[in-house]
């Protein structure tokens, strides 16, 4: 099985994402919100068929672990309570998706995040998902603000409570920003990849797997910054006198393959290892054109696996679907179920 941990519903119905600008307008105006929109199953399927699963086809993948849009999250946009009914019905969506195609999407949440809020305030809506919807997973977004880095960094006691909600429920968390408000960060060109780098420092620098020996976090894009400077990271953590970053960081921090081009892919497959890799596209998403020096999708990363001389297919077997089912500890199950 060819699983991608990294999918997006970009395509959701156009419903979706109106019922949202209602709502922020609303906030802005003082009035009543918005009833939450009414979408058809119709509307799910034919935006699906004719998006994700039929790249999924074409392009030789079984499974999408799949989560509402990463830029439409927009945690700065609103506060906690309208963020909460934000979230709830973009889950709810993504919920009917994997009922609808069980054999090709499984679900992971969007929290209720917002800035100045303490992350506890998500648990409800993360237990809600896995508990109620059968989610494996969550999206955690690192910088509530948009781009202003207002709050505390990943390892602060704030998170605690919700790390060990995680580790109850055995749900690991996709690190991901959503767009950005800062004029100095593109959202995908920079804020994404600064949210990588960023996250990933902010582990380096603490004890966070210590108190969360179970945690685990995927670290999307390719780690960002991460595997192009290995040797800065850990040359800092030598200098900080840390552990080896192979025994106190990955055995928590993973990555994905959202690289878009066989030099990078070439390099996070050389620099990290195999065991740390989970396949990913992040399709339908950021990249969505063909790279005029090969002819193909940027986001086809399948090719670019397929493409390293090096691995072996016991590696490839890890990348494409064992390292997803560790990290995912509920996935297994959670295909049975949907499949029963």
């Amino acid at each position: 099985m060819i699983i991608d941990c990294h999918g997006h519903y970009t395509t959701s119905p156009r419903e979706h994402e109106a019922w949202r600008a209602a709502q922020i307008a609303a906030l802005k105006d003082g009035t009543s919100p918005p009833p939450r929109p009414v979408i058809a199953d119709e509307q799910i399927r034919e935006s699906i068929e004719s998006g994700q699963l039929r790249i999924q086809r074409e392009r030789g993948t079984d499974l999408t672990i799949f989560s509402p849009r990463a830029a439409g999250m927009g945690h700065h946009l609103a506060g906690a309570d309208a963020n909460a009914h934000w979230s709830q019905e973009s889950n709810d969506l993504i919920h009917r998706v994997c009922q609808m195609f069980p054999r090709n999407f499984v679900g992971v949440c969007q929290l209720p995040q917002a800035p100045g809020v303490s992350p506890e305030n998500c648990i409800p809506e993360l237990r809600r998902c896995v508990e109620q919807l059968g989610f494996i997973g969550c999206n955690l977004n690192p910088d509530p603000s948009g781009g202003y880095w207002t709050g505390p960094p990943l390892t602060d006691r704030s998170w605690y409570p919700l790390y060990e909600t995680m580790v109850e429920l055995d749900v690991p968390a996709m690190i991901h920003v959503s767009s950005s408000c800062n004029p100095n960060f593109h959202a995908t060109g920079a804020h994404y990849i600064n949210g990588d780098t960023s996250a990933f420092m902010q582990l380096l620098t603490a004890d966070l797997f210590a108190d969360f020996p179970a945690l685990r976090f995927i670290i999307p894009h390719g780690g960002g910054a991460v595997p192009y400077h290995w040797g800065r990271y850990r040359g800092l953590a030598q200098d900080m006198k840390r552990p080896l970053l192979k025994d106190y960081l990955l055995k928590n921090v993973f990555f994905d393959t959202c690289v878009y081009h066989q030099p990078g892919t070439d390099l996070l497959a050389k620099v990290i290892p195999v065991e740390n890799i989970l396949f990913a596209s992040e399709t339908i998403g950021a990249v969505q054109g063909i790279d005029p020096e090969t002819g193909h999708y940027y986001d086809d990363t399948r090719r670019y696996i397929d493409a390293i001389p090096w691995l072996t297919p016991a590696d490839r077997q890890r990348i494409y679907e064992d390292n997803a089912r560790a990290v995912y500890g509920r996935l297994s199950n959670q295909l049975n179920h949907q499949l029963s």
